[in-house]
Parts: structure tokens; sequence; C-alpha cells
């Protein structure tokens, strides 16, 4: 296994390209066994989880190659195989998404039950509704989700709580059903939008993408395409707290603002300087130290969950007192042990992590335990006092592209090494 080694003190200053979106991707890649044929996606991160929603639909009789550093053409007219199979399917929780995707493409869907996620349950249970609803027959036996769609029926479909996963299994679903499909209480995420743009531009009729209610009418067919993933709003974020949090000065290219809206106005609060500029981003930290805000977590257009251990890492330093409320996940503070182990001082209540900010954190051997706590240790180190080991970074490369190339163009010192202590 690698490993992370960094030596903290180092102020970001320079300019960093932000890669495709790994939560918009995986999604969009899955959408191209709605329609057989030739698919060019671009903008495509190269991470694990791509690899791996590669893998599936590889199984599935797709053929996928990698024609340019982040474009993918991928091929599925031959893909036949409806069975999605749990050797591939419990490497990555997304993997789920094949479900709608199959029952719209070729009317079956048999897919490995997802297991447990380290940072809280994530039920299918919603997903599962929605594909009843639409006139599926639903079955679950020995560990697999079997769906049988004969007939594909528009149906109204009320979501007990929000679900991004769920509101994207339906809309590939939906866009083959007979007549009129409303989705209520629909994810609003930047990720939903873009899967809704891909599949119009497949032929499919969607409205409402991006507010709570999506209406869908249904069509006879859909049509290969080209199409480009949006900006990593979650990575846009990671490099914006690593600029304050090393009070540094960075441009960030190749971004979407809107979509860090949330995230942009509680940076500003603890003092950090954000311009924009199109689709880059300026920011700047000239304090000494930020000042502690209060974060509550949300559904989007809210605090992103994905951003709750970062800014967690950016508080351990700031002047004050913070609270940061979990509402998304139960088990999504797992980070709080390991930034304890840097001299961060931060008591957990429930579901809400009170922070005291300190002057600075010490250098320490870490151990990252999902993807985002990962982000936060590595941003912790950037400014820890002495060196820092992030062992198990597996995670990260999971959903950041090349962070370590990407920071040390920043001017940050860190290298990946073999973790000597994992492999004995």
């Amino acid at each position: 296994m690698d490993k992370f080694v960094i030596e903290g003190g180092e102020r970001l200053r320079g300019t960093v390209k932000i890669s495709g979106s790994k939560n918009a991707a995986l999604p969009i890649l899955a959408a191209t066994v709605l329609a057989k044929g030739l698919y060019t996606i671009g903008n495509v991160p190269r991470l694990k989880d791509v690899h791996t929603m590669s893998r599936l639909l590889n199984v599935l009789g797709a053929i996928i190659e990698w024609t340019d550093k982040d474009t993918l053409r991928i091929d599925t007219r031959n893909v036949e195989n409806y069975v999605a199979p749990y050797d591939v399917v419990k490497e990555m929780r997304a993997s789920i998404l094949v479900l709608g995707a199959l029952v719209g493409g070729i009317q079956r869907a048999t897919v490995s039950y997802p297991g447990g996620c380290a940072i809280g349950e994530r039920p299918i249970n919603l997903h599962l509704q929605g594909l009843s609803s639409l006139g599926c027959e639903v079955t679950i036996k020995e560990g697999y989700v079997d769906v049988i769609a004969k007939r594909l029926r528009g149906a109204r479909i009320l979501f007990d709580k929000v679900t991004v996963g769920g509101t994207e299994n339906i809309l590939m679903a939906a866009v083959r059903a007979q007549g009129e499909t409303i989705i209520e209480n629909a994810a609003r995420e930047p990720e939903v939008v873009d899967l809704a743009r891909m599949l119009k531009k497949m032929g499919a009729r969607i409205e409402g993408e991006g507010t709570e209610v999506i209406k869908i009418k249904g069509v006879d067919a859909l049509t290969p395409c080209n199409f480009d993933v949006i900006p990593d709003r979650i990575e846009t974020g990671t490099f914006l707290i690593a600029c304050g949090i090393t009070r540094g000065n960075i441009a960030i290219e190749g971004c979407e603002p809107l979509h860090v809206q949330a995230l942009k106005e509680k940076l500003k609060e603890t003092g950090m300087e954000i311009m924009e500029d199109g689709n880059t981003l300026k920011a700047a930290m000239t304090r000494k130290r930020p000042l502690a805000v209060d974060v509550t977590t949300n559904p989007y257009p809210g605090f992103p969950t994905d951003m709750q251990a970062q800014i967690m890492a950016f508080m351990c330093i700031a002047r004050g007192l913070s609270a940061i409320t979990e509402t998304i996940f139960e088990n999504r503070m797992m980070h709080v042990a390991e930034l304890r182990r840097m001299g961060a001082d931060i008591r957990v209540v429930g579901n809400t992590a009170i922070v005291r900010g300190s002057k600075m954190l010490s250098g320490a051997k870490v151990m990252a335990t999902d993807l985002r706590a990962s982000a936060s240790l590595i941003l912790a180190g950037l400014t820890a006092f002495g060196t820092t080991e992030v062992s198990r970074i597996y995670h990260i490369d999971r959903g950041y592209e090349a962070i370590e190339e990407k920071l040390k163009g920043l001017g940050a010192k860190i290298v990946r090494r073999k973790d000597e202590d994992m492999a004995s």
C-alpha cells in the first residue's frame, strides 16, 4: 500500500486545473447502456471508481478505451448481459447506477445488492420502490436485486427523503417508460442535472432538473451521443480550503463557481478572499488564522456533506469555537480521531463536532478511513508543523485525480511512498 508523506508549512501559490466530476461521470457512464452504439465522453477523471465502472460495463458487454488523457470511447452495441456481479459491485456502491440504466435499456437487471458503507447506511429501498411504481417486478434473492420490466409505465414518485442515486436510477428508467413520470422531492445536485443534460442530448424529454420536481415524458428510443462531464465541485472545494489552510494565494481553473456557492460563502466568513472570473476562482488568505464558522451539511444547494471533513480540518486552526453538524450520514466523523492525533481539539456530541481552534497542528502518523476523510488529513498535514504520514490513501485515489501532483504544482511538499508498516 502507498502513503503520503507531507512536510507542512508551505503556502500554496500558483494555478491548479480541476478534473471532471467523479459523481457526474459514474451515472453518465452507466447511461451509455440505455441506447446501443458509440459514445465519446470527455472530461472524465482517471480514478479508481471510474475504472471500476468501466470494468462493470465491460462485464455487461461494452468495449471501453481511453482515446485521450480525459476522454473515453464507449461501444455498447454488444451489451446483452444484464447481471452486475458481486465481485465488481462490492468495490463501489455507485455500481447500483447500472440498475436503472439496464431497466431502461434492455428491460432486465440483476445487480448484486450493495454492501455497507464506512460513512453510514445507504439503503436502496427508495430506488426499488420507484422502479416498482414504474411497473417493474422487483425481487431480492441470494444477495441480488432482480428487476424485470416487461412494460415500463410512467408514474408519480415521491421520495421520502432526498436521494441522489435514487433520482438518477429513476431518471434512467423513466426516459423509456410509456407516459409521464413525475419525481417529487428529487435530488437537485449538479451531478443529477448533468445526467439529465446527457439524457436530453440522447433524445429524452425531461423538465425541471435542478428543482425538487422533475417531469419525464417517455420516448420510444434514444440515440448515443458525445458528452463532456462537468468539473468536480468537491475537488474545487478541497483546493479552496487547501488555499485557506496554508494562507495561500491560488487560481483554480476549469471549475464551475456556481456549484460551490454554499462553500464559498462560508469560506468568505472565515476571512478568505474569493473572486470569480468565468470558470476560474481566485482565492487568497491573508489572515494569520481563519475565523471560526458554524456549518450544517444539507442536500444541494446546502453545504455538501462531502466537504464536511475538509472544513473541519480548516476549523482546527481557526480563531474561536465552531460547531460542525452532519445531517446526511450518521457515521461521517471518523476523521475526528485522526485529527486529534495531530493536536486538534474536537469534541463530538451526537452528530455535531465542537472544534476549538488552535494556533498550530503537529505532524503525525494518521490513517485515512474514507475518501473525504483522506482529504481532510492531507489538508491538516499541509498546515501542520513537521511531518505527517497519511496511510491507506487508496481511498483518496477513488475521488481525486493525481492530487499529490496538483499540490506539488502549487508548492506543497508531498510525496507518495510505499507504506512499509502496512505492508508488514
